[in-house]
């Protein structure tokens, strides 16, 4: 590896303290914008002071969010969304959030590669419904864990399994998955 990249082939940007963030790899000086565009490429960078070498990709990526979220008409995270984010935080789930989002951001991603898979082919199932189908199982799943005591959403998930044809392993296996993080978070709260 160069010093240009990391030890985990990781583009390198540094940010001065007159807010400038310079590309090692391309050897220019560069804007939030474009960072925004290497994220959108798969590029993966990550962003450090350029004075103390700390790592501080996490803030520079929730600036780009912040950023896009005022520059455009229509906002990509609600605002219901971000309230519930914002109440997770100092709460006993906090520490399950992060790998629960990436898991939902993965799925989601996984589902959307799929369904665009499936229109290329031109198949004559109906993608869109199993992949509904699927995310609904899910959200209900994580409702479940995330609000205790609700009214039981497994007679409709058992019926969607039925029509999904195919699902039911998968969905097993995320209520196998959400019962256990109900049951650490049982336990931490006794």
């Amino acid at each position: 590896m160069t010093k240009n990249s990391s030890d985990d082939g990781m583009v390198v940007i540094k940010k001065y303290a007159n807010r400038r963030l310079y590309n090692t790899a391309s050897s220019s000086y560069i804007t939030l914008d474009d960072l925004s565009q290497m994220t959108r490429e798969g590029i993966d960078f990550k962003v450090l002071d350029a004075k103390s070498g700390e790592d501080i990709t996490h803030s520079i990526l929730t600036q780009i969010i912040m950023e896009e979220e005022s520059n455009r008409n229509e906002q990509l995270l609600p605002v219901s969304f971000l309230r519930q984010l914002i109440a997770m935080y100092g709460n006993s789930m906090q520490t399950m959030m992060p790998s629960y989002l990436e898991a939902m951001m993965a799925n989601f991603s996984e589902n959307q590669a799929k369904l665009q898979e499936a229109f290329a082919q031109k198949t004559g199932e109906n993608p869109l419904a199993k992949l509904a189908e699927t995310n609904m199982a899910m959200m209900r799943a994580a409702t479940e864990a995330f609000i205790p005591k609700t009214a039981p959403a497994k007679p409709a998930a058992d019926e969607s399994e039925a029509k999904a044809g195919g699902t039911g392993d998968e969905l097993s296996e995320l209520r196998a998955q959400m019962a256990a993080m109900q049951k650490k978070l049982d336990q931490l709260g006794n």
